[in-house]
């Protein structure tokens, strides 16, 4: 930890404890009265080993509104609470890899204690931070291979770039992104779980990452069943982590399953503080909290972090509020489909559906000319898909399409790669380049 921030702890320390009383309780806030603190700061209520922490959301002249970050349960008019003086703070740094975090930053895994100062690998340092200036940042001008073939080629993933990965529920959201951390020729991964089903969490762990996938991996969890401020909380604290890394010169992934769910979590917390409903029941501060997360990702002045962020499309609408406000702020997306997903091809890339924007800032000339030239023939496939099937396709009546239909086969393996399936990016690059050329 700096000198600076072990004199600013000390100060605090050193401060007079006063201690205000709660007056009031209701939905997910707590009325405080007789203490002052700042907005972003902790309370802790009932001071003591079982001690509830909430945080300042609002203050008025002589009171103050505070979320919980834990449950409400047994808090009682009068119940003492004292002023810690400072927001919540988060660990950075290297002994990170390898733990399983919950949503504030503490360990789930059975492993121990994080440790305190430079000692032990970590440091605490305030979960906000500022985002770097829009001129201070370096260009996306590298690819960051993932090892899936459809990504690398077709929709390229660029050192600092954001995307986002659109699509229903169970249709391969979680499981593509454990193949990307498998894959990923990224220094480190950062990966967020928000608003996960505690069965799924472990399975994701062991099954999909296993030991070769944590080694270089630090996760946040914040399962469904967490209150919604901690579950927010959880994608800025996997966020501030990914930060620490990137200040380190680092190239950082950062996977966040999923956005929607901390857009809903965002809409508790402002529809129980008093926000208005306005689009589909989303209150304004979803559509500010949004942008706020999303462009802390991206190149710094030294090391990236390239975001890969999942948006759960309400109803497979993938033009309802939260997937269309990601899509205007990401650097591209890529779209999952159901219809992929039941007929056993996955990953279920709709790779027409899919763009990259950094993809001429990060691939040659050549290779762009084959993913251009793949994309030509899916499209061909696509448009006669229909008259195939009902027979209605006489061959010869377009080259394109006779040279789509022939390919068919090799292109639809090239697309589908197992979980456990890494290819290198030259490797894949090499089979397109095969594939387009063939016939």
């Amino acid at each position: 930890m700096s000198t600076a921030a072990l004199i600013a702890r000390a100060r605090r320390a050193a401060r007079p404890q006063l201690t205000g009383s709660v007056v009031g309780a209701m939905g997910l806030t707590l009325t405080v009265e007789g203490v002052a603190a700042a907005v972003g700061d902790l309370v802790e209520v009932d001071p003591g080993p079982r001690g509830l922490m909430a945080e300042v959301v609002a203050v008025s002249r002589d009171r103050l509104t505070c979320m919980p970050l834990g449950e409400l349960g047994g808090v009682h008019a009068g119940a003492p609470v004292r002023n810690t003086g400072m927001p919540l703070q988060v660990p950075v740094g290297e002994a990170l890899l390898g733990r399983v975090l919950d949503g504030l930053g503490r360990p789930v895994d059975g492993h121990g204690p994080l440790g305190a100062g430079s000692g032990g690998g970590i440091d605490w340092v305030d979960l906000a931070s500022e985002t770097p200036h829009a001129l201070s940042r370096r260009r996306v001008d590298e690819a960051l291979p993932v090892g899936v073939r459809a990504l690398d080629t077709l929709v390229p993933v660029g050192k600092g770039q954001r995307l986002g990965i659109f699509a229903g529920s169970g249709v391969g959201k979680s499981t593509l992104l454990a193949q990307i951390t498998r894959g990923t020729e990224a220094d480190v991964r950062v990966i967020g779980l928000i608003g996960e089903r505690g069965r799924e969490v472990k399975e994701f762990l062991e099954e999909n990452l296993g030991p070769e996938g944590m080694a270089r991996t630090v996760v946040v969890v914040a399962t469904s069943d967490e209150p919604p401020l901690v579950r927010l909380k959880a994608a800025f604290v996997a966020t501030r982590i990914a930060e620490g890394f990137r200040d380190q010169g680092r190239d950082v992934l950062l996977l966040m399953d999923s956005i929607t769910r901390t857009a809903m979590a965002q809409r508790e917390v402002g529809l129980s503080a008093g926000e208005p409903p306005a689009t589909r029941g989303y209150p304004p501060s979803v559509f500010a909290m949004m942008p706020r997360l999303l462009e802390k990702a991206g190149p710094g002045a030294t090391g990236s972090i390239t975001g890969l962020y999942t948006v759960l499309v309400e109803g497979d609408d993938h033009n309802e509020p939260i997937a269309d406000t990601a899509r205007s702020i990401l650097d591209g997306h890529v779209v999952l489909t159901r219809k992929l997903a039941t007929t056993g091809h996955f990953p279920a890339i709709d790779v027409l559906e899919s763009i990259s924007r950094v993809a001429g800032a990060v691939v040659s000339p050549a290779r762009m000319a084959d993913a251009r030239e793949a994309r030509r023939l899916l499209g061909a496939l696509r448009d006669v898909k229909e008259l195939v099937e009902i027979g209605a396709y006489q061959a010869g009546s377009d080259p394109l399409v006779d040279r789509a239909r022939a390919l068919s086969p090799v292109l639809d393996a090239f697309l589908r790669q197992p979980l456990e399936d890494r290819t290198a990016p030259d490797d894949a690059w090499s089979m397109l380049h095969r594939l387009v050329t063939a016939g």
